[in-house]
């Protein structure tokens, strides 16, 4: 990641696979936000019911990522459109699906499983369900993706807390007030104007992202949006800030040690950024394209990524790692190399187990519907 102006597009990949570091084997925390978002995105479906529906309707799920989450949203959505129909005794539509996410993404093993995906919807919903179609879109969603109001209805989940790029500020080295320090996130010891940097960027992206749905969307079409945030104004508390300062400290035993120079991971800054709710209230009324229909906020419990189970401290922090691995790997190795990965989150373990503290995961759920 030479440089912090470069696209979160060009290094940021979820861990493909389904091997042990890969994030289709340490999404747990991810399944507990969307399966908390389901009476929300239930909701949207319904009004959206209500509606005059076209003979195909179009979904494209923004974000989709890899493994056994990725069409979790897009079966629940077509189901629930699918019994709908039949309640109201409208003849069930067929679906063309669409699922985003960057090039990088591992769109074999989605691909792969789709057989199987398609069958179980058969078996659920009925010989009447579907068709169905379903196609990858590989590109960014700060980008256009797709036809003028091509689509019905959108979702994304667990995706739009990362950034388009690290914000440029922070690529100035030479502004002693832009350095944020042995840190690779938002942090207490962080300048403030590296905060306003990273609210600044937040602000452009989601701006960007609407504006570019808006035209996508049909007048009257729903999006659902899934993303971490926070629920008070301040930008430093722990259960945004707590394991990016746990990653921090794994970065600077490795200086301490040698492994890496100090000048490299103060030019090092996570693209990522979790946004107070009134923050993202008025980003969407200032740009104007969307009526707000709900916004709530869910909680992940501390060890959520241990699929419901209760570990000790340490098992819960070996668990974590590999979640943190799964996701950051692939930033990590374009700027450090490969090397240290192993030594990095033998660090990172030993830092959490040592700490007592446990912190909720706070996510913002925004339900939408393009104006007319």
């Amino acid at each position: 990641m030479e440089g912090q102006g470069m696209e979160t597009g060009q290094i940021l990949s979820m861990n493909g696979g389904c091997g042990e570091e890969s994030y289709a084997k340490n999404s747990h925390a991810q399944n507990a936000y969307l399966s908390k978002t389901i009476p929300v995105l239930h909701a949207a479906l319904l009004d959206f019911c209500t509606k005059k529906l076209p003979a195909t309707i179009t979904i494209a799920d923004l974000g989709c990522s890899s493994g056994p989450n990725t069409l979790f949203a897009i079966s629940q959505s077509m189901s629930i459109i699918h019994d709908t129909c039949r309640q109201i005794g409208c003849s069930p539509p067929q679906f063309s699906v669409f699922l985003n996410d960057l090039p990088s993404n591992d769109f074999n093993t989605v691909f792969k499983s789709l057989p199987q995906f398609q069958k179980r919807m058969m078996e659920e919903n009925g010989q009447d369900f579907g068709p169905c179609y379903i196609a990858g879109v590989p590109g960014s969603f700060y980008g256009r993706l797709f036809p003028a109001k091509s689509l019905h209805f959108v979702q994304s989940s667990t995706s739009l807390h990362w950034l388009s790029q690290v914000p440029l500020e922070l690529s100035d080295c030479s502004d002693k007030a832009m350095v944020n320090k042995g840190k690779i996130y938002i942090s207490r010891t962080s300048p403030p104007r590296v905060v306003e940097a990273y609210l600044s960027q937040f602000r452009r992206d989601f701006s960007s992202f609407l504006r570019l749905r808006s035209e996508e969307i049909a007048p009257g079409g729903h999006m659902v949006l899934t993303f971490r945030g926070r629920r008070m104004p301040d930008p430093f508390p722990d259960e945004s800030c707590l394991l990016w300062d746990y990653l921090g400290l794994a970065f600077q035993d490795l200086v301490s040690q040698g492994l890496i120079e100090e000048e490299k991971l103060d030019s090092y800054n996570t693209p990522y950024y979790e946004p107070y709710v009134e923050d993202v209230r008025a980003e969407i009324e200032r740009e104007g394209s969307f009526t707000l229909d709900r916004l709530e906020i869910i909680v992940a419990p501390w060890d959520g990524m241990n699929g419901g189970q209760r570990y000790d401290r340490r098992k819960t922090a070996e668990m974590m790692a590999k979640a943190m691995r799964a996701v950051n790997e692939s930033m990590i190795t374009s700027h450090f190399g490969d090397q240290i990965l192993d030594s990095l989150f033998e660090r990172f373990i030993d830092i959490m187990a040592r700490d007592t503290k446990e912190v909720e995961h706070p996510n913002l759920v925004v339900s939408l519907i393009r104006k007319s």
